[in-house]
């Protein structure tokens, strides 16, 4: 396979766009956990601190796919520019580490929205139950009512 300038290049649009994608999360996750610490003073309640933890978790692996998303795009740079200088082995090595740091960025990526999820089924539990609760309340109303 030819390495051409164009090919390390390819990766600066997926970075890029995984760039803006886990900086939008990461400023709507900063948000959620200023909300939740207002709420957790006021009533300190589980599953406040479950949430904090998820979103802690989450932060941290938001920073972690960053981390790994620059060093992909520094290392597509460092390949261009061994292209530049005609060292093709020493561009085709660092476009492989590139490749490989989105990878491992994309797999941490789903990771993080798998840690997403169960954060909002700790949401829905608690709405669950109060709903369980209503619903058990309203059909023991009903049999008591005479037809």
């Amino acid at each position: 396979m030819e390495l051409t300038l164009s090919t390390p290049a390819l990766l600066f649009s997926t970075v890029s766009l995984l760039m803006i994608a886990f900086t939008n999360r990461f400023l709507a996750i900063a948000s959620l956990i200023r909300d939740l610490h207002e709420k957790f003073r006021t009533n300190p309640d589980s599953v406040y601190v479950e949430q904090i933890r998820s979103l802690h978790t989450r932060l941290r692996l938001i920073r972690n796919i960053q981390i790994i998303s620059i060093l992909s795009l520094l290392l597509s740079a460092i390949s261009m520019f061994l292209i530049f200088q005609e060292n093709e082995p020493a561009a085709r090595w660092t476009f492989g580490f590139a490749l490989g740091m989105q990878i491992l960025a994309l797999a941490l990526s789903a990771i993080e929205i798998s840690i997403s999820i169960n954060a909002l089924k700790i949401e829905l539990s608690d709405m669950e139950e109060e709903l369980g609760r209503r619903r058990s309340f309203f059909s023991l109303r009903s049999k008591e009512k005479p037809e």
